[in-house]
């Protein structure tokens, strides 16, 4: 016979432990989320919805062009038809606090995963380890840790959104040309030089694409949250399972649907547009060091007489 392993009993031991040893910073963690996630809510809310209709559907413009900002300026007022506008915003409230922190958290593990093979060995299996985990396990520590309402949400959707930041932007940075990189060291730049005017603009795009996969996990989470208490449409869509409600479990289901291609296609050109824009201050960057100076050729020395 195998004898019985306690991991359970283990795990709630610590957790116990946890809670008497350092109550202070889950308090002060729920402090902060709360803080947050309330004065953006205050934010999206206060004003009336055609303030924050216009706003969205110019950014959509500039960002990705008309076709965007019809598709912003409809969905949002499909949205308001609804009676879901409070409801839609304090959802985007919560997933972008969220995304937020999981990108604070995820995108500088990336790079350092990607500068030190030892933590990005270190880092992978917890990645696995995370990605692979039911959604609905997250609620476990968030619930024990933080009680029920807003911030367990939150702090469930942090956790749940972390991971894609984190190998992204290790691709990206990997995947940047190892002969670029050596350009820039023969021209000496010193490491953080590096960094940040080589590989972090050519790895822009697929830092920008873990970005945009944040956000997009962090919204899924959405409905999750709403098990925790949180309110949005995560609360609507709960309710209405809960109450058999097939109108208005179909109505927040379309507001995070129509939320979710927003965000989506507004990050994507954001990252586009940012890549862009930082690969042409290099280029004109490189081509002012090479122009050349007082009728010389860059490097050399026009020789007297």
């Amino acid at each position: 016979m195998i004898p019985h392993l306690p991991l359970g009993q283990w795990v709630s031991d610590l957790i116990d432990w946890l809670l008497e040893t350092v109550p202070w910073l889950f308090d002060a963690v729920a402090a902060v989320m709360q803080v947050l996630v309330d004065g953006l809510t205050d934010v999206l809310v206060s004003p009336p919805p055609v303030v924050w209709i216009v706003v969205f559907t110019v950014v959509a413009l500039v960002l990705r062009g008309p076709w965007l900002a019809l598709y912003t300026l409809l969905a949002f007022l499909l949205v308001v038809s609804l009676e879901l506008w409070s409801e839609t915003m304090q959802t985007l409230a919560l997933v972008l606090v969220a995304a937020v922190v999981a990108t604070a958290i995820g995108v500088p593990l990336g790079i350092l995963a990607a500068r030190r093979r030892a933590v990005s060995v270190a880092v992978r299996p917890v990645l696995d380890f995370m990605q692979t985990t039911p959604v609905f396990v997250y609620l476990i520590p968030a619930v024990f840790f933080f009680g029920v309402g807003v911030v367990p949400g939150v702090v469930a959707t942090i956790l749940f959104a972390i991971p894609p930041g984190v190998r992204l932007t290790e691709l990206g940075i990997r995947q940047v040309d190892r002969e670029v990189v050596e350009a820039a060291r023969a021209f000496g730049a010193r490491p953080g030089q590096v960094l940040r005017e080589v590989q972090l603009p050519l790895a822009l795009p697929s830092i920008m694409a873990g970005v945009n996969q944040v956000i997009m996990l962090a919204l899924s989470m959405v409905v999750t949250a709403g098990l925790l208490g949180a309110a949005g449409l995560g609360a609507v869509v709960v309710r209405a399972v809960t109450q058999l409600d097939v109108a208005s479990g179909f109505e927040g289901g379309l507001a995070v649907v129509l939320l979710a291609i927003f965000l989506d296609r507004l990050t994507g050109a954001f990252g586009q547009r940012t890549a862009l824009s930082r690969l042409l201050h290099l280029r004109r960057q490189t081509e002012r060091q090479q122009r050349p100076v007082g009728g010389a050729e860059t490097g050399l020395v026009s020789p007297a007489g």
